[in-house]
């Protein structure tokens, strides 16, 4: 069985403007979602959420502030899954919270 990331992007959001139900609501999903792919044995590492600041470094030495400063959406978190194909990770990433909120997953192969 192969490794895939899912990497989950969104539109840059305030989550602070959601009342505390609201956030409740969400985690839910969040956490249903991925239990439903636990229950089915293929989380291979759980995934974090991403704080908001970061920094990016390019070829030259240059670093800016925030990983997100000249886009949209951010990437908000991942999760690591075990799948024996490309399409089965696309399977396992369909029903995604992110999707609700006009966001989309990238699912990528780990190499290794």
């Amino acid at each position: 069985m192969k490794e895939f990331m899912l990497l989950f992007r969104q539109p840059n959001y305030d989550y602070s403007k959601l009342s505390a139900a609201e956030f409740q609501a969400l985690a839910k999903k969040w956490q249903d979602w991925a239990g439903g792919i636990a229950a089915q044995g293929k989380i291979a590492s759980n995934g974090r959420r991403l704080a908001l600041e970061g920094k990016v470094l390019k070829a030259g030495g240059v670093v800016t502030d925030g990983p997100f400063v000249e886009i949209r959406e951010m990437l908000g978190s991942f999760l690591i899954v075990k799948a024996d194909s490309l399409e089965e990770a696309t399977t396992l990433a369909h029903g995604c919270p992110a999707l609700d909120a006009n966001g989309s997953v990238e699912i990528r192969p780990i190499m290794g």
